[in-house]
């Protein structure tokens, strides 16, 4: 059975252990602290709440002092802030010019779709920091739009429904711009097996012997056909001298044809100053990257432009087909917006390619294409994707959207390193240019005394501390390394087989520097003491409440490494003090 003693004893340490539990899950326990820095440069990597004390007087005698602490600690524990450490991120505007309202005319070519142009950010790491961005898609802003149709052998219906599109498109598309200009091209599949028809009696109909549709053109991977021009006629002439082809296995090489389309700038036409829309027509899945495998072709796709002088894909038989990362990163570097005009059957395929490719759409295409103005349309009003796959729908031509735009750094790089970002709508020529610097460097390293006096001529002074040169140590370089031989442990220990300090410190030059404790004073010849530990009732520290048998007592306690009372009393029957 316990005696009172006992029983207040065991409580009074389950109260002190449950009270720094909830202190703790309360307040969280102080990251700056528990990072133990060692340098001010440390400090800011810990938590962009840390801050470096660099004062030259600061903390108690004899006390490991952490210089890396809240703000507010820092202040209570007597650190003046302009001694402070503690940088943050920031936002600079560096060029801000008005959003345009009007795309055509004389000054189409100083066109400002996005604000602000420039910004600058200072980061420090943990640190975030945000602006806004502001976009608006002008009116009557000039529209590059390059037609890409497949034109296997299922497409012969929508081949003769877009013979005068031309014509239809341009009116439509003038209604929204009056400077418009349409471009062709048409692709197949790579022409070597197994995805073509390669025996000799195919190599120039690949249509032999098929009773439904016996004559047709050889199988090619791109072909381009028509540069873009404001000339619509030669549109509507291009299409109708087309024939459409025939490939062996269900997927089309489509993707090659995209990607040639975006990359071979000069060829197409595509104009800086212009709004990039690319139309990709088919009624069947694409086939992707390592697909080429299948057909001996392991060299993967380039990225680059690769069209002979017939304006024909010439590295259709030599590489892979391209992957969705290669596609979505050529169709930003080059501002094109992509529509994929597909059939019901293969909506769904398309629509999660979009969130594979930013900057692309997806519309439902009719079996016979006829329904291909409205679609374009459609696409081209219906408020343009950004890149990190947001978007914003029902807009106009003319709304300003604004994009809160969140940054912030996880390290620190090499030294003086600047790095910098552009955030652009797809499609557009306009960027934001974002340079960025990062803040991991403190002030005070600047006045950084060599051979300091502080440091016994023997060290760097930097920041408030030491740096000792080499087979130096101590918080003021005064301590030569080895010098005590095995006396220098020894003297930081109790006894024998004790911890060094206790384990509650740090042995330098054979005296013991007591750690700092967010929970009270460390202290004490070998750090055995502190203000903190001793039992608690009510939380008041070192209160005990107990019986007495004989006499009524008034005692006054205090924590000295235990807890000392001293007690006045007055004989009376027994009672609770």
């Amino acid at each position: 059975m316990w005696n009172p003693w006992q029983l207040f004893y065991r409580t009074a340490l389950g109260c002190m252990i449950l009270e720094i539990f909830i202190h703790n899950v309360a307040q969280g326990l102080n990251v700056c602290m528990s990072g133990s820095a060692m340098s001010c440069e440390e400090c800011l990597l810990i938590h962009p709440s840390c801050a470096w004390c660099a004062q030259e007087e600061f903390g108690r005698a004899r006390t490991l002092t952490s210089r890396c602490d809240l703000r507010q600690n820092l202040q209570k524990r007597g650190c003046e802030a302009h001694h402070m450490e503690s940088p943050s991120s920031s936002t600079t505007v560096v060029k801000s010019e008005p959003l345009s309202s009007k795309g055509s005319g004389p000054t189409q070519y100083d066109v400002i779709q996005i604000m602000p142009q420039k910004i600058s950010l200072s980061l420090r790491p943990g640190d975030q920091t945000s602006f806004k961005v502001q976009v608006r898609q002008v009116e009557d802003y000039p529209v590059d739009l390059y037609y890409l149709m497949d034109l296997s052998l299922s497409m012969k219906d929508d081949l003769d429904t877009i013979r005068n599109l031309g014509t239809k498109l341009a009116d439509e598309m003038r209604k929204l711009t009056s400077n418009f200009r349409l471009g062709f091209g048409s692709f197949v599949d790579k022409n070597m097996s197994p995805f073509s028809y390669t025996a000799p009696k195919y190599q120039d109909n690949p249509c032999n012997g098929y009773k439904l549709f016996p004559s047709c053109v050889p199988s090619f991977g791109f072909r381009h056909l028509l540069s873009l021009t404001d000339k619509v006629d030669r549109f509507n002439e291009e299409v109708q001298k087309q024939m459409v082809s025939r490939n062996r296995d269900a997927p089309e090489g489509g993707f090659d044809a995209i990607l040639q389309a975006a990359v071979c700038k000069e060829r197409i036409g595509w104009r800086k100053e212009a709004f990039h829309l690319l139309v990709f027509a088919t009624d069947d899945v694409p086939h992707l990257a390592l697909d080429g495998k299948l057909g001996g072709l392991v060299q993967p796709h380039d990225g680059e432009c690769h069209m002979n002088e017939k304006n024909e894909y010439s590295g259709s038989t030599k590489m892979d087909y391209p992957s969705l990362a290669l596609l979505g990163e050529k169709l930003a570097e080059n501002n094109i917006y992509l529509i994929f005009a597909v059939t019901k059957r293969l909506y769904v395929i398309y629509k999660n390619f979009t969130a594979l490719i930013p900057g692309t759409t997806v519309e439902i295409l009719d079996q016979d294409s006829k329904n291909i103005i409205q679609l374009i349309v459609n696409a081209y009003n219906d408020g343009q994707p950004l890149p990190g796959l947001r978007k914003c729908a029902d807009l106009k031509i003319g709304d300003t959207v604004s994009f809160n735009v969140s940054v912030d750094a996880r390290g620190c790089p090499t030294p003086g390193t600047q790095q910098s970002f552009t955030i652009k709508p797809v499609g557009f020529k306009d960027r934001l240019e974002v340079s960025v610097d990062y803040r991991c460097d403190c002030g005070c390293t600047n006045q950084t005394q060599a051979n300091s006096t502080h440091c016994s001529s023997i060290g760097q002074y930097t920041c408030g501390i030491c740096r000792c040169d080499s087979g130096y140590l101590g918080a003021r370089c005064e301590c030569q390394e080895g010098e005590a031989g095995s006396m220098y442990l020894t003297a930081c220990r109790e006894a024998e087989g004790k911890q060094i300090c206790g384990g509650r410190g740090e042995c330098s030059c054979n005296q013991c520097l007591c750690y700092e404790s967010e929970f009270g004073k460390i202290y004490g010849t070998f750090c055995e003491c502190d203000d903190f530990s001793c039992a608690r009732h009510k939380g008041i520290l070192c209160s005990v409440k107990y019986e007495m048998v004989i006499t009524k007592c008034v005692c006054v306690c205090v924590c000295v490494c235990v807890c000392v009372c001293v007690c006045v009393c007055v004989k009376e029957r027994a009672s609770e003090s």
